[in-house]
């Protein structure tokens, strides 16, 4: 087990794709563990699967695409005791087999591992069609589902590893591109609902889930220079939130920015502000993700500039928020 932690923790400045990582930390596990099973929907090559199925041929399941059907074999599947990994694009998987995730999967309590890949914008000029910008919504309201979106190749692995030995469903979504590894101080610690500081700041708290998480640290960074200490979280769970962590944060009644590859609806932001306003909390507050529309095309960096999720955008966002609030520190 050492080794896959070693892989996924130990990238470097430019890390991997965490879909590379989810590959190479499911086929060591297949290789101790006979009861892995892969089921796919013509998603082996985008899913980076095509090594497991190379290695473990008995091991996986191509369905074809007919995500519906993917989903239903893969709760027969994980109702004889198989730990099952259900791969597809996460725009189908939680569009068009909703149904039987919430029936086949969440009610009737099968440990599914939901795979979504080339999640958010990730496909880029593909459009709307592609982009997978409902699933924290859709996922949030169903019941028994933990909903995880790693930040980085760290993340990854241990998420693979946690939801492997997971008795209830997992939903895990990955984008596409090489993601840096974000150290942070308890490095070896990660649980699902527990989120990591990525790094402290008193001023303002950028929270993050993903791969917004990177530009939210080069934000902070950027604020840094401008004498405006803020506070990164990667909240790789997105159900359950950390609220212990969420309520700790507050506590200083400082700006909170969230940041999301999802609609601005339903998503992370709204999760944080449910919990804060119903608990006391009045900080300023800013959800920072995709407007009520149809996303303009472009690649996915285009898109991030575009509705403002860039390092500079994203400061500015901090900068606005704290003017908003009385403090000028420019």
């Amino acid at each position: 087990m050492s080794t896959i932690i070693e892989h996924g923790s130990n990238v470097g400045t430019s890390g991997k794709a965490n879909l590379e990582v989810f590959s190479y930390t499911l086929q060591e596990l297949a290789s101790n563990d006979k009861s892995i099973i892969v089921v796919t929907s013509d998603s082996r090559g985008s899913g980076k699967l095509t090594p497991f199925g190379q290695k473990y041929p008995k091991q996986i399941v191509e369905i074809g695409i007919a995500e519906q059907n993917l989903v239903g074999v893969a709760a027969g599947l994980a109702s004889t005791g198989k730990k099952v990994f259900a791969v597809s694009p996460a725009c189908f998987l939680t569009a068009r087999a909703l149904e039987q995730i919430k029936n086949d999967v969440a009610y009737s309590d099968n440990a599914v591992k939901l795979i979504g890949i080339s999640a958010g914008v990730s496909y880029g000029a593909l459009g709307t069609t592609h982009h997978s910008l409902h699933d924290y919504a859709v996922m949030r309201a169903i019941n028994n589902m933990i909903i995880v979106a790693p930040a980085d190749n760290f993340e990854t692995a241990h998420a693979i590893i946690k939801a492997a030995e997971c008795h209830h469903p997992v939903y895990l979504r990955f984008g596409k591109k090489p993601m840096p590894h974000l150290k942070n101080e308890t490095e070896n610690d990660f649980q699902f609902g527990k989120a990591r500081v990525i790094r402290r700041g008193g001023d303002v708290t950028f929270i993050g889930t993903g791969e917004t998480v990177y530009p939210s640290l080069q934000a902070a960074e950027k604020l840094s220079d401008q004498n405006i200490e803020a506070m990164v979280i990667s909240m790789h769970t997105v159900k359950p939130l950390d609220y212990e962590l969420l309520a700790s944060v507050a506590a200083n009644g400082k700006p909170i920015v969230t940041v999301e590859e999802h609609m601005i609806f339903g998503g992370l932001g709204e999760a944080c502000a449910s919990f804060l306003l119903q608990n006391g909390y009045t900080n300023p507050f800013k959800i920072v993700g995709i407007p009520d529309e149809y996303t303009v095309t472009g690649s996915q960096n285009e898109i991030f500039a575009h509705y403002g999720m860039t390092p500079d955008g994203l400061a500015g966002t901090a900068v606005k928020l704290l003017q908003r609030s009385g403090v000028n520190k420019l």
